[in-house]
């Protein structure tokens, strides 16, 4: 286990606003996320969790209030922000008649500089750990060996700040484990993790600070350590049920 010291801020969020017309689907929510942190962002479905990853990683706009990742505003220097992140959404896939290997090689070919294409390449398959299946056609993976794929797939370009939305959806206790083993490890080689997931179980072993967003609003934030003491609860899922009431 690595020692992670945080030193400045990977991610600030303020005041931010999302609405659809009369919708307001985020409501000035303000958090920062420390360089080195794995952060958790979680809530009910509907909450605005996953609204906000799109307004982080520039797919969708702000309506008011400001990002900035790694030192770039979102709003205006939205290159910027995409060439230090990578976005996993809970439904990526992968082309299902691409070996492993060539998918890899196929997502290196949009990110490689000068002659780095093998190295990226061979990072990609390091973090799969899929052994001779790389060479296997996605269309055959299961659920973990696919997830295994595109967190490579997202790491591989060595982001500053990697966003993670529900990575252990879906999963067995097994796989999920590994793919929580696979994050912290990620982590601690000094990439920033955003991670949003409902697995309170999850989300309390692997973050360093938590942030509840129910409604569109941020309800609670901090360490899931300070939060039991302070909801006065035995588990994170008991601090997530007490959150959620309080503004039911």
């Amino acid at each position: 286990f690595i020692l992670r010291q945080p030193f400045m801020d990977a991610l600030r969020v303020d005041d931010v606003c999302k609405s659809y017309g009369d919708v307001e689907a985020v409501k000035e929510i303000n958090f920062s996320v420390k360089k080195g942190e794995i952060f958790g962002l979680i809530g009910p479905n509907g909450a605005g969790k996953t609204t906000a990853l799109r307004m982080i990683s520039t797919l969708i706009t702000i309506s008011s209030g400001s990002i900035t990742v790694c030192g770039h505003d979102v709003a205006s220097e939205g290159d910027e922000v995409r060439r230090c992140i990578s976005y996993l959404p809970e439904d990526a896939g992968a082309y299902k008649e691409m070996t492993g290997r060539k998918y890899l090689q196929f997502i290196s070919g949009f990110f490689h500089e000068g002659g780095n294409k093998g190295q990226m390449l061979e990072e990609g398959i390091k973090i799969a750990n899929l052994g001779d299946r790389i060479d296997s056609k996605v269309g055959t993976y299961s659920k973990g060996m696919m997830r295994r794929l595109l967190i490579a797939r997202a790491m591989m370009t060595r982001p500053q700040l990697a966003i993670m939305d529900e990575v252990t959806s879906g999963l067995d206790v097994i796989n999920a484990h590994d793919i929580r083993g696979l994050i912290r490890g990620i982590a601690d080689s000094g990439v920033t993790v955003l991670l949003s997931s409902h697995n309170m179980h999850e989300v309390e072993y692997l973050c360093d600070r938590v942030a509840m967003i129910n409604k569109g609003k941020i309800v609670l934030q901090g360490t899931p350590s300070d939060l039991l003491k302070e909801y006065d609860a035995e588990n994170l899922e008991e601090v997530f049920v007490k959150g959620v009431n309080s503004v039911e």
